[in-house]
């Protein structure tokens, strides 16, 4: 297909597809980066390998994979012309965001209750990259929420249609990258001692 071909507005759709796309893989590169180091720096020799991951991670991890089935639903509904419905699925998204959020801070408390600290005497640098990973993702997620709060206002408003949906497909495709990349980490930071 011929990018430069189309109505001025498939051709500026695609153009925002693609920014979204830059978006994500300059984010890909950054945890690329940062997990790279966890695994350069998993060869020290102050390494301590046997720390277990916080108990609330996995309920986070169980709460955004949730979230995402809830974005998926919203979209569906309203490419069946269901709008009450889709707007009670972005909803449901919202409050599961919020609580991936939550229960990332009690993930923090957690560790922090098991003697780990970010920096200080008592850090390690493993704790540090746990800290550090889940902190960044944390920020993202919080972009995440405010593009679900603009395809929340515009669902309210009726910006939505089966024929016009681009601004919920690109919250949702970042809302997926997010969850995808949350499960990426955590599998990553569990299985790579």
């Amino acid at each position: 297909m011929d990018l430069t071909q189309g109505t001025a507005k498939q051709k500026n759709d695609r153009a925002k597809k693609m920014m979204l796309w830059f978006g994500i893989v300059s984010l890909i590169m950054g945890f690329a980066g940062w997990t790279s180091a966890y695994i350069v720096s998993s060869k020290r020799t102050d390494w301590i390998s046997d720390l277990d991951l916080p108990q609330a991670f996995l309920w986070s991890t169980a709460t955004i994979i949730l979230s995402s089935l809830t974005y998926i639903l919203a979209k569906n509904s309203v490419k069946k012309d269901n709008q009450r419905q889709g707007t009670s699925f972005l909803l449901a998204t919202l409050v599961l965001g919020g609580i991936f959020i939550a229960l990332q801070f009690v993930g923090f408390s957690q560790m922090l209750e098991n003697g780990y600290y970010f920096t200080g005497p008592t850090s390690n640098i493993k704790m540090s990259y746990v800290f550090l990973i889940a902190a960044v993702h944390i920020v993202h997620v919080v972009a995440g929420i405010i593009s679900l709060l603009v395809v929340l206002v515009q669902q309210l408003r009726s910006k939505y249609t089966p024929e016009n949906m681009l601004g919920l497909e690109l919250g949702a495709t970042f809302w997926h990258f997010l969850d995808i990349l949350w499960v990426y980490l955590i599998l990553f930071m569990y299985f790579v001692k």
